[in-house]
């Protein structure tokens, strides 16, 4: 189980464990879903609309963005800024599962609500994540820049984009688009653990037999559902983080089409939905759901794997 389990008798893991299986589930995920992030951020960047028949769009389909990328900068664009991607992805992993323990355990002994209910795994899925926001935000806002980037690239490492973004924009840039970030991260996340917990409990429902004896199967599809439930319900606000955290890094976007400056949250709304209409902040969502998909459901599925992983251990050691 996800989070602190008052039945589970002495077989919960430790908050060691938790932060590492947390850890680890965000590497071996970013590893495989990070072409289809850079995707989703260029979808989300362009300007022009997502379609064919726009002569100035540089991006209007998944395979065609594929091949488009692979021939102008080669395999390795799908993982532009990987390093910082993936600091943040074992840092987020960390403290996102550990705060959510801490959390459900201080639910069970500060009240009488049970811990496994939709509404304490949404408060406490959106505090986890807010907290792990705070703690990544300046590795998400890096690797946003980095996968952002064509060709000449700005940014040639991680320390010259570092010190670069520091000396021209001043320390405030590591935290552009933490407003909608925070925003969004919370009902997002929230979403993710309690519509995570919600789909097991369909799933062991209408399958009750193979519950048992698929625990990894039921895992990753619940964990798949959720991603795509919570992204949906939260993408217009991810769109306008995105367009924020690259304000002021105009000149590497030349090559991508038109470019925009948003003075904040409420102003970038208001111009997507002049300028490309109320599907312009869903831009990108296909590649973002596929995306979401594939991430939340390989999270929880790896996340759980090794808790009982280390289970499995300290059982075989007594």
């Amino acid at each position: 189980m996800v989070g602190y389990d008052p039945k589970a008798d002495g077989r919960n893991n430790s908050k060691l464990e938790v932060a590492v299986a947390g850890s680890v589930s965000g590497l071996v995920t970013r590893v495989l879903i990070s072409p289809l992030d850079v995707i989703k951020i260029r979808f989300q960047l362009q300007i022009e609309r997502l379609t064919r028949s726009d002569p100035k769009a540089k991006y209007y389909g998944i395979l065609q963005a594929l091949r488009q990328i692979l021939q102008e900068e080669g395999p390795t664009a799908f993982w532009k800024g990987h390093v910082p991607a993936q600091l943040l992805s074992i840092g987020y992993g960390a403290f996102q599962f550990l705060s959510f323990e801490l959390l459900t355990e201080l639910v069970h002994r500060a009240s009488k609500h049970d811990t496994s209910e939709f509404s304490v795994h949404f408060v406490c899925g959106g505090l986890s994540a807010c907290v792990a926001t705070l703690g990544v935000q300046p590795v998400d806002v890096l690797r946003t820049r980095f996968a952002a980037q064509g060709e000449p690239k700005v940014y040639k490492t991680l320390r010259q984009a570092v010190v670069t973004m520091y000396r021209t924009e001043g320390p405030l840039v590591f935290y552009k688009g933490l407003t909608p970030t925070l925003i969004a991260i919370f009902p997002y996340a929230g979403l993710q653990f309690s519509c995570y917990n919600s789909l097991k409990h369909v799933y062991e429902w209408v399958l009750p037999a193979k519950a048992k004896t698929n625990e990894n199967i039921k895992n990753l599809l619940c964990g798949s559902g959720a991603g795509v439930i919570s992204k949906t319900l939260t993408y217009p606000l991810d769109l306008i983080k995105k367009r924020l955290q690259v304000g002021g890094f105009e000149q590497a976007r030349a090559t991508f089409g038109q470019v925009r400056h948003y003075r904040g949250v409420l102003d970038c709304a208001k111009q997507v939905l002049q300028e490309e209409g109320t599907q312009g902040l869903f831009k990108g969502l296909s590649p973002s759901l596929l995306k979401a998909a594939l991430s939340t459901g390989f999270m929880f599925f790896w996340y759980e794997f090794f808790c009982n992983l280390f289970h499995c251990m300290k059982r075989a050691d007594r």
